[in-house]
């Protein structure tokens, strides 16, 4: 890091070498910033989204002019950019600013290489042309595109510490079918365990189902079933109330969570013989305005 507070070069003969220092020092201060706030700010890796998500694919998507924003991993190369694909490291130097120059020249550079997750997309090669191209502000990027199938939403904003609970997400409709059997329903969970515990209300369901049906219930039955006659009413009892505005860093699916534990609260502890699930949902989102109850963290 020592070279990195050195005076830029004036010299508009070699602009290069003044953009490679101006795009590290950028990175640099990026660093302390993303320390400070306690935000990563390094790049996803490939490897990483597709060992969590469980990619499906890849099919070839031909050449296409990408968004250079939407570019937020590489391959093998994350460890030497930050997430605006700012050079990390001094030994960069050397392959960058011939790219830097080349670009200058309007000599013509290849495609990249990408591979498409959702809307984002992960450098295969090409790693340099990106840095450049975003260091000199361009908005799009010729690329060969190859696409992976995922089964969650990933939009730009993504962030390393996301993937986690995106994966618990992924095993849940792995193990539920719902995205498959309830197309329409995005089930999204910010709370810990939030997951398993919906795969646990499907089982009670598919139980009392059975019980009440006289006969065995099959797992997409129950799935269904769970997702139309419970999921869904409180979902709409939700929505209609416009809750969820005061509480935005949450999804509807926690909001589902916390009225379900209300009715049992009800049930178990206040002595109420019957309460409906949408009876129960606009009961405890009555308490949250008049402020008698909070969400559970």
């Amino acid at each position: 890091m020592n070279d990195l507070f050195k005076r830029a070069p004036t010299d508009m003969l070699d602009r290069s070498t003044g953009d490679f220092f101006n795009a590290r020092r950028r990175a640099f201060f990026s660093g302390v910033m993303a320390f400070l706030r306690r935000r990563p700010n390094r790049l996803l890796s490939f490897d990483e989204v597709q060992g969590r998500l469980h990619l499906g694919g890849p099919i070839y998507r031909g050449l296409q002019t990408v968004r250079v924003h939407s570019i937020v991993g590489s391959l093998n190369r994350y460890q030497d950019f930050d997430r605006k694909f700012m050079p990390i490291h001094s030994h960069l130097a050397t392959r960058w600013m011939r790219v830097n120059r080349a670009w200058y020249a309007e000599t013509g550079l290849p495609p990249v290489v990408l591979y498409k997750v959702g809307e984002v997309f992960f450098v295969v090669d090409g790693n340099h042309r990106v840095s450049v191209a975003r260091e000199q502000g361009q908005e799009y990027i010729e690329a060969e595109v190859r696409e992976y199938s995922v089964r969650v939403p990933l939009s730009a904003d993504l962030r390393p510490e996301d993937l986690e609970n995106l994966g618990a997400q992924v095993e849940f409709y792995e193990r539920s079918g719902l995205d498959r059997l309830c197309p329409q329903t995005d089930l999204h969970v910010t709370i810990l365990g939030g997951y398993e515990r919906l795969l646990e209300h499907i089982a009670t369901h598919r139980y009392f189902m059975g019980l009440d049906l006289r006969r065995p219930v099959g797992e997409e039955e129950a799935v269904v079933h769970w997702c139309k006659s419970v999921y869904q009413p409180v979902r709409r009892a939700i929505d209609e109330s416009g809750i969820m505005a005061a509480f935005p860093e949450r999804t509807t699916a926690d909001m589902y969570l916390w009225v379900m534990d209300h009715r049992h609260f009800l049930l178990e502890h206040k002595g109420t013989k019957s309460i409906g699930i949408v009876e129960s949902a606009r009961n405890f989102i009555e308490h949250l305005r008049e402020g008698d109850i909070s969400p559970p963290e």
